[in-house]
């Protein structure tokens, strides 16, 4: 049996933006090992829900917890919920000129691995740092140029989602939000990112993966399929949910679930302005 404690538990989470409420008491509860995918339409919530578990300062949380740990994070920094093992692959990830890939990666890794570090402490070795990171790009079949390249400075849309994997590989969090990894890449590169995902994530890393579709779960089995629609998780059930959206779309989930179809004509889901640093 999983101790409460062990799991990332959101409990009633009520989120607004600028004042405009766009969750409305989401509860979802994910063990370490297991896959989750999230499901719904554009505007559904999906991403504030993300956002809102990280700490983005833009997404004002109005009720509920987010525990880790038995902690609730909530008044947590985000770089502070990153050190505790959790991480979020952006939809839209910012760049950063002037930054290599390499140190990025390297602060990053280091801060995962010693919670307690602080700027201007010693990192890991060089050496040690550079077997690592050159393993993980030969099992994600990147090139090693890739690493001396500035943070998804000039990267193509693929390349970007490449970068967020492979910072995934390298960080290893307990419990991973992947935010639509799968948007603007072609088919081949859907399959690829599946497979990376599932190659690179071990067998004790929660994933919560957002999604449109099942192409990004081929090799990512769902344990359990969420519907979001109007900020509520309206129906849980296994990855033959997810083929069934897949296949119909969402009209049957808003004709069995009116008030929350009623609430998604009424809202549309902001845009984050900003992405968070899970370095600092």
């Amino acid at each position: 049996m999983i101790a409460m404690s062990e799991t990332l538990h959101i409990i009633d989470l009520q989120v607004a933006v600028e004042g405009k409420t766009i969750l409305h008491g989401i509860n979802l509860e994910i063990h370490p090992g297991e896959t989750h995918a999230l499901m719904g339409p554009n505007g559904s919530g999906k991403s504030t829900l993300g956002l809102a578990v990280m700490g983005h300062p833009g997404y004002d949380v109005i009720g509920g917890r987010v525990c880790l740990d038995g902690e609730n994070i909530l008044k947590l920094s985000p770089d502070q919920r990153a050190r505790k093992g959790l991480f979020m692959a952006f939809q839209r990830p910012m760049a950063i000129p002037g930054v290599k890939m390499a140190d990025f990666l390297r602060h990053a890794t280091t801060n995962i691995r010693n919670p307690e570090r602080k700027e201007g402490e010693e990192l890991i070795p060089m050496r040690q740092f550079r077997r690592e990171l050159r393993e993980k790009m030969e099992q994600l079949k990147i090139d090693p140029e890739f690493a001396r390249r500035y943070v998804n400075d000039g990267f193509s849309g693929g390349e970007m989602k490449r970068a967020e994997i492979l910072q995934l590989a390298m960080l290893q969090p307990r419990f991973a939000i992947l935010d639509e990894t799968d948007s603007g890449l072609d088919a081949d590169a859907v399959k690829l990112a599946s497979e990376s995902i599932a190659e690179i994530r071990g067998g004790e890393m929660g994933l919560l993966i957002i999604t449109h579709h099942e192409r990004l779960l081929e090799h990512n089995i769902p344990d359990v399929t969420h519907v979001m629609l109007g900020g509520r998780i309206v129906e849980s059930a296994g990855p033959e949910l997810a083929v069934e959206l897949h296949r119909n779309g969402f009209d049957r989930i808003r004709a069995n679930h009116p008030v929350a179809a009623e609430q998604e004509l009424a809202s549309t889901e902001p845009k984050a302005s900003a992405t968070l640093s899970q370095t600092n």
